[in-house]
């Protein structure tokens, strides 16, 4: 398989970036039993399986944007693999709730 490219923009600060994405993978790993690894404070490695997919994923923060790769899971389900990435960080990227909110909005 091939590797899928991903960004997510926000206009947060790169801290309060890593403190909500820790929620994400949290929330991954309680879910799905996504392992995931901080390369020092700009990024993750993600290795693990969702709904019967091998996950494979790094990404970096930067001060505009979340950026990766992971697995292409195929054809089929690349579209629906990408909304909800995106749709995954967007909602706890987004600057209009607290990270109270956003671990709320996870669980």
């Amino acid at each position: 398989m091939g590797t899928m490219k991903f960004e997510v923009p926000h206009n947060l600060p790169k801290d309060e970036v890593k403190k909500r994405v820790e929620q994400l993978l949290h929330y991954w790993g309680s879910k799905y039993g996504v392992k995931s690894d901080w390369q020092g404070d700009a990024g993750a490695k993600l290795v693990g399986k969702v709904m019967g997919i091998n996950l494979d994923a790094s990404f970096v923060i930067t001060d505009k944007a979340i950026s990766g790769e992971g697995t292409d899971p195929g054809m089929l389900l690349r579209n629906q693999a990408k909304t909800y990435i995106q749709k995954k960080f967007g909602a706890v990227l987004d600057p209009s709730k607290s990270l109270d909110q956003v671990k709320g909005n996870l669980e």
